[in-house]
């Protein structure tokens, strides 16, 4: 199926997304290059399956599209639910870990993480949808929507309340490959307007697409249920 500039996989359940979304994360460990990993429940049952189907990603360079002000070992780290759902069962690690140093607050941990980007070309980038349309840590109707840098600090539009570390839709659209994730009935109305309807600010998943490349959402039916009607 066919979305506004974007290719919709729909399949059957939450356990179809993470396997379909592994089976991905698997080949980009056989290839290599820099992976953007994202933050969320359904991510993380993805990543466990990549670990056992992939367990070498010593060609990979990780980085994460966004990150809460928290330290890494916290339970709303995005760093620490990746390291416990895919780092830590992995056989050979990637080449390079590029943290979003959170603890050093918003500020201080977004330039620290700009620097380091740098020029960096992302071939795979993972982003899920926030109920209220946000992606990475780019909220709706938010000043860091229209920001050209690449690495902003982020105040919070949505639970947990801590501020914020994200890449700037600049960043996002450079990626070769964008995937979505979605699943679960609370997240049909967002994600027809994410990916039917016009793009617009008050969604801001529906602003982000591959400028040069592909992007694919991978939804599961009670997602998609509004795709057509």
């Amino acid at each position: 199926m066919i979305g506004r500039d974007v290719e919709l996989v729909v399949v059957d359940d939450e356990k179809e997304v993470a396997r379909v979304v592994a089976t991905r994360l698997a080949q980009a460990a056989a290839a290599g290059g820099s992976v953007v990993l994202t933050g969320g429940k359904t991510p993380q049952q993805a990543y466990e399956r990549a670990a056992k189907e992939a367990p070498d990603w010593s060609s990979v360079e990780l980085w994460w599209g966004d990150e809460r002000c928290v330290p890494p070992d916290d339970e709303n780290s995005n760093y620490g639910a990746a390291k416990k759902s895919l780092l830590d069962k992995l056989e050979h690690a990637p080449r390079a870990v590029h943290r979003i140093r959170g603890e050093l607050g918003m500020d201080e941990a977004a330039v620290a993480y700009e620097r380091e980007l740098a020029d960096t070309a992302l071939d795979l980038l993972l982003l899920g949808i926030g109920p209220d349309g946000h992606v990475a840590s780019l909220f709706p109707h938010a000043p860091t929507l229209h920001e050209e840098r690449r690495v902003v600090p982020a105040k919070p539009g949505w639970e947990p309340y801590v501020d914020r570390v994200s890449l700037t839709i600049p960043v996002l659209r450079s990626a070769r490959e964008i995937l979505f994730i979605v699943a679960g009935a609370a997240k049909a109305d967002t994600a027809r307007r994410a990916f039917i309807e016009e793009p617009s600010d008050d969604t801001p998943a529906s602003l982000v697409r591959a400028q040069s490349g592909r992007t694919t959402a991978v939804v599961d039916r009670a997602a998609a249920a509004r795709f057509e009607g």
